[in-house]
């Protein structure tokens, strides 16, 4: 995830600093397999791993990971999301609420098989956690000159995302929710569990703004890869206008770094 800012800069992530904190029952198997993790994930970027810092700590309950990831690109080559402009279209890959779907099926498997979510759908939701990377997506577009601006949607997801776009930006970006794909067993989870996946985390996807007349260029730097054309910048901003499928638009003209409907599911079924 961390390598996924770094990416949607267009920048290939290069160094890896991890802050390892554990529980004080930690143990020699608890270090081992966490960083036999970081090691597989920074092989897999293409990353070092050039540093960082181990520590026990009172008070945590499971181990805590904080990661720095560092790139160097041209400077006049590196994109923000402040650079979508109007008359980009707005694209998104993978599926909204991706992260999230992955981490209610580990988290809440028990609460989900007593609601009637069968075992086989929690179980293949699991797995979503290994599409958490965007960096081979970013990068390619970001070389083939196809976009103007990607953004991670993290916490608060696609909802977020748009927004910190578009205030980043100083434009109104509108979308159709009937256009942003989403996953059975995220609707599933959904139905259960009472959020909008809209405003659920999602790390894996990529959202990104770009020009008129890129959409072949996009397809082919995409292909194999999930995505969808979800919207289009208007003019300026920020604001963005979400045409939700029930007929009631949805406005949003600030951020909300605090709304994640991850953090709601936990507030309402405390561990």
């Amino acid at each position: 995830v961390a390598s996924n800012d770094v990416a949607t800069a267009g920048v290939p992530p290069a160094w890896i600093l991890p802050t390892i904190l554990l529980p004080p029952t930690w143990d020699d198997a608890m270090l081992d397999e966490l960083t036999s993790q970081v090691d597989s994930a920074a092989r897999e970027l293409g990353a070092a791993v050039i540093g960082g810092h181990t520590g026990v700590v009172e008070g945590l309950s499971r181990p805590l990971v904080v990661v720095t990831s560092i790139g160097v690109g041209e400077e006049d080559r590196i994109l923000t999301a402040a650079g979508a402009r109007p008359g980009d279209a707005i694209y998104m890959t993978k599926w909204a609420a991706l992260e999230g779907t992955a981490i209610l099926a580990e988290d809440f498997e028990d609460l989900l098989l007593r609601r009637g979510i069968p075992r086989s759908t929690i179980s293949s939701a699991s797995g979503l956690m290994s599409m958490v990377s965007v960096v081979p997506e970013a990068l390619a577009l970001a070389s083939a000159g196809a976009v103007h601006a990607m953004h991670d949607p993290t916490r608060g997801g696609i909802a977020e995302g748009l927004a910190e776009m578009a205030f980043a930006s100083s434009t109104y970006i509108e979308v159709w929710e009937d256009r942003i794909p989403l996953l059975e067993s995220t609707l599933d989870f959904s139905s259960a569990l009472g959020f909008d996946p809209l405003w659920m985390i999602s790390s894996g996807v990529l959202l990104f703004a770009s020009p008129s007349g890129t959409r072949e260029a996009v397809d082919r730097v995409l292909s194999g890869t999930p995505h969808a054309e979800i919207g289009i910048v208007r003019g300026p901003g920020p604001r963005v206008l979400i045409h939700r499928r029930s007929g009631r638009d949805e406005v949003i003209e600030e951020v909300h770094p605090e709304r994640d409907e991850l953090a709601e599911v936990w507030r309402k079924n405390p561990r």
